[in-house]
C-alpha cells in the first residue's frame, strides 16, 4: 500500500510539473505564491510543485514596431511622419519589462510621438527633409532614455517616410521643375556665349592671318619688280620703259585672272595702248599728291 501510495504521490509530482524548459531567446518569470521569485533562462529548471509557476514567457528577440503620426513643420506645413522602431527586453531588466508595463508598444508610440512633436515644428519643410536622420537619432535617445526605466532597450529608430500634403508637393514639384529651368537657361546661355567668343576669336585670327598673308604677298611683289626692274636696267632701258613694261605685264596678268575666276564685272581699257593712258593718269595722280603734301 504504502509503494502505491508512492507511486500516486511521484504520478502527481510529474504531472503537477516540477521541471520548466525555456526555449532559446526566452525567459520565462517564476512566482512563488503568487510572488516574483526568480527568471528561468534557456534550457531546464526546476520548481516547486503547488508552489511555484511559471506566469509567462518573454521573448527576447528584436521586435519591430511602426508608428505613424501627423505633425507641423515651421512653416505650418502638415506632414504624416512614418517612424519604424527597432526594440527589445533589456537580459538584466526583464522582471521589470514584465511588471512595469502591460503594453510595451503603446508606451513606445507615446515616446515617439512626444519626440516627433518636440523636434519637427522647430523645422522648416524642407530642413525636415534634409536633417531626416538626425530628428531619427533625436527621437531614438528620447525613446531610449524613456524605456530603459521600463527595462527596454531601443535598438533603432528610422523615419522612413515623410509625406506632406498632396498639393504641397505639387507646389515643391513645381519649384524644382522652375529651378530646374533656369539652371537650364543659364547654362545655354553661357554656352552661346562661349560660342560667339570663339567665333569672334576665330574671326579675329583668320583676319589677321589673311591680312598677314596679303601683306606677305605684296612684298614678294615689290620684291619682284624690283628684281625685274633690276634685271632689265642691264639691257639700257630706261625707267619710264621698265615701268610702262610692268604695268602691261601686270595688266595681262589680271585680264587673265578674272577672265578665269571672276565672277564681276570690271571695267578696264580694252587696247593696249590704254595702259599708257592708265599708267599716265596714275604717275599724274602721284605728282599732284606729292605737291599737295608739300603745301601743307
Amino acid at each position: 500500500m504504502f509503494i502505491v501510495l508512492l507511486i500516486f504521490l511521484a504520478i502527481i509530482f510529474i504531472a503537477l510539473g516540477p521541471f520548466v524548459v525555456t526555449q532559446q531567446q526566452n525567459a520565462k518569470i517564476i512566482e512563488r505564491l503568487g510572488k516574483f521569485t526568480r527568471v528561468a533562462y534557456p534550457g531546464l529548471s526546476l520548481k516547486v510543485p503547488l508552489i511555484d509557476r511559471a506566469v509567462c514567457n518573454l521573448n527576447l528577440r528584436v521586435r519591430s514596431l511602426e508608428a505613424s503620426l501627423e505633425t507641423k513643420t515651421k512653416d505650418n506645413v502638415f506632414v504624416d511622419v512614418v517612424v519604424a522602431t527597432q526594440f527589445r527586453i533589456d537580459p538584466q531588466k526583464i522582471s521589470t519589462a514584465y511588471y512595469e508595463l502591460t503594453r510595451p508598444e503603446e508606451q513606445i508610440q507615446s515616446y515617439i510621438a512626444d519626440a516627433l512633436r518636440s523636434a519637427i515644428p522647430t523645422l522648416m519643410l524642407d530642413e525636415t527633409f534634409e536633417n531626416k536622420e538626425e530628428i531619427a537619432l533625436q527621437v531614438q535617445q528620447n525613446v531610449a532614455e524613456g524605456m530603459a526605466n521600463f527595462g527596454f532597450i531601443i535598438v533603432k529608430t528610422l523615419i522612413t517616410s515623410i509625406d506632406p500634403a498632396p498639393e504641397v508637393k505639387q507646389s515643391m514639384n513645381a519649384i524644382n521643375a522652375a529651378q530646374r529651368q533656369r539652371h537650364a537657361a543659364q547654362e545655354l546661355a553661357e554656352a552661346e556665349k562661349i560660342q560667339i567668343v570663339t567665333k569672334a576669336g576665330a574671326h579675329a585670327e583668320e583676319a589677321r592671318l589673311k591680312g598677314l598673308g596679303l601683306a606677305q604677298q605684296r612684298q614678294e611683289i615689290i620684291n619682284g619688280l624690283a628684281t625685274s626692274i633690276n634685271e632689265l636696267t642691264k639691257f639700257d632701258i630706261d625707267e619710264n620703259q621698265i615701268i610702262s613694261l610692268l604695268m602691261l605685264n601686270q595688266y595681262m596678268d589680271t585680264l587673265n585672272s578674272f577672265a578665269e575666276y571672276g565672277n564681276s564685272t570690271l571695267m578696264l581699257p580694252g587696247a593696249p595702248n590704254g595702259v599708257a593712258d592708265l599708267q599716265s593718269q596714275i604717275l599724274q595722280s602721284l605728282v599732284a599728291s606729292a605737291k599737295i603734301s608739300k603745301k601743307l
